[in-house]
């Protein structure tokens, strides 16, 4: 971040709070790595878990910050998200005795709406490509007199997802590497947003790079030119989690400082991806979970790495697309 960068929205301390508010609500993923896949690359490449987070991803995080900092006299919540927000709102929700409401759409994965309802929560579907998700929850949210917690574009989320790159750098310090690149997938831009905030203060040598799916590397673009671009509505990808048409105003502020630049990875080695992480690292990882380290497995990241972190966002991916990456095989 140069020194002329406007004050973002999130700061350190705030990401140290929601450290210590989640603690109780959390775990601390590890960092893990195979020798296998070091040795193929020709760099030290760990990869942050949060597939291993409790409801399957770094959702949690975020959502839970989000609802324990709510005052007691709030008795109902809303979110709209794919899966991940939406199981970690209702997690949050039902962990502080209030109501959730979550809008999803009609084509989330069944694990991802089968994980929110067991959570207590009440699902309201839409369809993705014609309707809203932030006009329904915005009007549910009126008629409840509820507390609308957005995905990314809510600095308590965000915060909340900044404390991954926290734990990013307590772990790399004591494993005793000073990590040049770390790489996240990236949607609306919480989950980067603070990760760079927290990363480039912990070790402003490491340079972060965003993980998009092609045709939805609207994130990518918008650095490219300097100001916010949406994406083709008639793209499609099976990385239903980072799917969002462009970055959120406060997330893309604080990307445009933080961020090196970022990589747009294809479906078909999204696959190729998960089927390598099952072998070699023996984890479960779903397509917008990979984008990372898809990047990282391909080659994108400059010459001359020595050691990298990719994070792994999620694992909430049904059998039937888990066997989609399966047949497609492991890279190596």
């Amino acid at each position: 971040m140069n020194q002329h960068s406007p004050t973002p929205a999130v700061s350190l301390d705030d990401i140290r709070a929601a450290a210590d508010r989640i603690a109780a609500h959390s775990i601390r993923t590890p960092l893990l790595e195979s020798p296998r896949v070091n040795g193929w690359l020709g760099f030290r490449l760990l990869v942050k878990c949060e597939n291993l987070q409790h409801t399957g991803s770094f959702k949690l995080r975020g959502a839970t910050n989000a609802v324990m900092s709510l005052p007691d006299s709030v008795t109902d919540v809303v979110a709209y998200s794919s899966g991940n927000h939406a199981q970690a709102v209702a997690r949050a929700a039902s962990r502080r005795g209030m109501r959730a409401v979550i809008v999803m759409p009609e084509d989330a994965p069944a694990l991802k709406i089968e994980g929110t309802r067991a959570y207590g929560a009440e699902i309201v579907t839409y369809d993705r490509y014609t309707e809203s998700r932030e006009e329904i929850g915005g009007n549910i949210a009126a008629e409840r007199n509820a507390e609308l917690i957005r995905p990314f574009e809510d600095v308590r989320v965000i915060a909340g997802q900044g404390t991954i790159g926290l734990e990013i750098a307590a772990q790399c310090a004591e494993l005793g590497v000073a990590p040049q690149h770390v790489i996240s997938c990236c949607g609306g831009g919480g989950l980067i947003a603070g990760v760079s905030l927290a990363v480039t203060s912990r070790m402003p040598a490491t340079k972060v790079w965003a993980a998009e799916p092609e045709g939805f590397d609207d994130t990518i673009r918008s650095l490219e030119s300097g100001k916010i671009v949406s994406v083709d509505p008639a793209s499609r990808s099976i990385c239903d989690a980072v799917v969002t048409p462009s970055p959120g105003e406060t997330t893309f502020a604080i990307n445009r400082t933080t961020l090196a630049g970022g990589f747009a990875v294809s479906d078909e080695l999204v696959l190729q991806v998960m089927a390598t992480a099952f072998k070699h690292l023996k984890l479960v990882i779903e397509p917008g979970g990979a984008v990372a380290l898809a990047a990282a497995l391909d080659g994108r990241l400059p010459s001359g790495t020595d050691c990298a972190v990719a994070v792994a966002s999620g694992g909430n991916v049904d059998p039937q697309m888990f066997a989609r990456a399966l047949v497609a095989g492991p890279l190596f």
